[in-house]
């Protein structure tokens, strides 16, 4: 492959994993991808609005986005995201692929809305914002993306049903996006050679003062150990699947002092020789 446009690039724009916002924490889970001059945003957790204005895209300018899953860590800004981009001016058509229940969340926030979106239609003269959107429910396979080649892949996240990794194949660039899952040997295959694969990742020893700051601390906990997948086990992944780049996404814990990046380094490096980054807010790496 060659060298990818110098406007290629992937931006962190929230990087925990999970929906608490801690004082001095990043922000949930939400991503730019740019690629072949689409911008994909990717996962709409809170912060994701301004993470996106901060990495520099126009909010008139949106395009492309992507759900992985309807947790609310991945999805809580999709409705404030657009109308924010509304009322900043945009009036362009933007496509939104997620999973089945993906429509009725959409028109659920529209509801919601309602009375502000008819109001500024009606006193501003902008579009109706409504005619803007179109919702795509997409199932494991080729998605129907004009000018760009996506595929998704169900992965294993319980008890979520309908969770997709995706995978961009560019001119020049393959990157893919693992979602939320626990080990899973098909994504080996989705992924093999990949330029970047972005995958969540967890530290196990901290997931006890994480449930304890949280609540619910049994039941949270066989969640989490159930549907997420250890450090070691993404190198592990990474290393098979021939990945140039890892990118560790969605951090668990990504907000305990007594755990930070090199700790996730600690866990990869024994297994993944290839080039690391441990996914922060605001962070921008070129493809």
């Amino acid at each position: 492959m060659t060298d990818a446009s110098a406007s290629d690039r992937l931006v962190i724009l929230g990087s925990k994993g999970g929906p608490a916002i801690r004082r001095g924490g990043p922000n949930p889970t939400a991503s730019l991808l740019q690629i072949d001059g689409r911008a994909c945003v990717v996962d709409c957790g809170l912060g994701a609005t301004r993470g996106l204005v901060e990495a520099g895209l126009d909010l008139k300018r949106l395009d492309l986005i992507f759900i992985t899953h309807l947790h609310s860590d991945h999805v809580l800004e999709l409705g404030p995201l657009l109308h924010t981009a509304w009322t900043s001016g945009w009036s362009t058509p933007v496509a939104i692929y997620g999973p089945p229940g993906l429509d009725a969340l959409w028109h659920g926030f529209l509801a919601s809305l309602a009375y502000d979106i008819d109001l500024r239609i009606a006193d501003e003269g902008r579009p109706d914002m409504r005619d803007l959107v179109t919702i795509h429910e997409i199932a494991e396979g080729p998605l129907d993306v004009p000018g760009l080649e996506v595929a998704a892949l169900r992965v294993h996240h319980p008890p979520v049903t309908d969770c997709f990794a995706l995978r961009f194949d560019g001119a020049t660039r393959r990157v893919v996006f693992s979602a939320d899952t626990a080990p899973f040997p098909p994504l080996e295959d989705f992924a093999r050679d990949a330029d970047i694969l972005i995958h969540e990742a967890m530290l196990e020893r901290g997931i006890d003062r994480l449930v304890a700051k949280t609540g619910n601390g049994k039941r949270l906990k066989a969640h989490i150990m159930a549907s997420h997948t250890e450090a070691a086990d993404v190198a592990r992944l990474a290393t098979r699947a021939r990945v140039r780049h890892l990118v560790l996404h969605h951090l668990v814990p990504a907000d305990d002092p007594e755990i930070g990046r090199d700790d996730f380094e600690a866990a990869v490096t024994p297994h993944y020789d290839g080039r690391l980054t441990v996914a922060s807010d605001g962070l921008s790496i070129p493809l």
